[in-house]
């Protein structure tokens, strides 16, 4: 007794973030380093080349996994059970990998068989031969990343699409639409509220994870920062950079997610059961 109880509804409310300003003092910090310090000029002059590569890879990537993953959920979500094993099975396995570890077998295992399926079936029209080195790192690095997450967002929109009434699904049954027209008109954009917080949630940490392509010897902005630590020895002031851009994206698409998820929330929703 004689304890104040916090809503946790209202925690936005009553906690200032304090975390921010103090997020925000370390970035004005670093962004007054770049523009200021000579050295830290030139490594962000250095990295700023490697920001395009892991954007192309991250969007990409995101893109096509969240294709397949909701290939997936629908094959999850099928009445014909060979198909719904088939999507349990990928999916499981997928999510049991480490994606670093997705990352190796991709580049030295999968590329490698990709390139002599690609010979065998198509080498009668192929002036040469494709050779293992002909397939380029970046997409090695963005199909794994791919088939990855892809297990990941297949779950995500699962749990959408059954979020979603039956009296909702049963309402256009009656209307007569076909399977995908349902999908499409009334389920989707249903389900969509759902998924949008925890599908923005993904691409963030994708962001962060496509910092393992580095491995690969993929240019970003991870790799670029490691090669020129290497030669200079300057690592401090490297890996300060590296993570102030990783921080910077990251931070700014979190706070965009948080108001999305808060105007989504205030949004009043239309119930068919009602």
């Amino acid at each position: 007794m004689g304890q104040k109880t916090q809503n946790p509804d209202n925690s936005d409310a009553t906690d200032f973030p304090w975390w921010l300003v103090l997020t925000l003092c370390i970035g004005a910090w670093l962004g007054y380093q770049i523009i200021s310090d000579e050295l830290y000029s030139e490594v962000f002059a250095i990295l700023y080349k490697g920001i395009s590569v892991t954007a192309f890879v991250t969007v990409t990537a995101f893109s096509l996994a969240c294709v397949l993953g909701l290939l997936l959920a629908a094959s999850v979500l099928s009445p014909y059970i060979v198909l719904r094993q088939i999507a349990r099975f990928y999916i499981e396995v997928m999510r049991g990998i480490p994606i670093l570890v997705l990352l190796f077998y991709i580049a030295f295992v999968g590329a490698p068989a990709i390139v002599a399926s690609i010979n065998y079936v198509f080498g009668a029209w192929l002036d040469t031969p494709m050779r293992t080195r002909d397939f380029p790192l970046i997409w090695r690095a963005i199909i794994a990343l791919t088939l990855g997450y892809s297990a990941f967002i297949a779950e995500v929109f699962r749990a959408g699409i059954q979020a979603v009434s039956l009296g909702q699904k049963e309402a256009a049954l009656s209307l007569g639409l076909t399977p995908i027209n349902r999908f499409i008109y009334v389920t989707f954009p249903q389900a969509f509220r759902t998924i949008l917080p925890p599908l923005g949630n993904d691409f963030i940490a994708m962001i962060k994870d496509s910092a393992l392509v580095s491995v690969l010897g993929v240019a970003d902005i991870t790799q670029l920062g490691k090669i020129y630590a290497a030669g200079s020895f300057r690592f401090m002031e490297t890996y300060n950079i590296v993570a102030y851009i990783y921080l910077l994206v990251t931070l700014l698409l979190s706070l965009a997610l948080r108001r999305l998820e808060k105007h989504l929330r205030r949004t009043p929703v239309q119930d068919a059961d009602r």
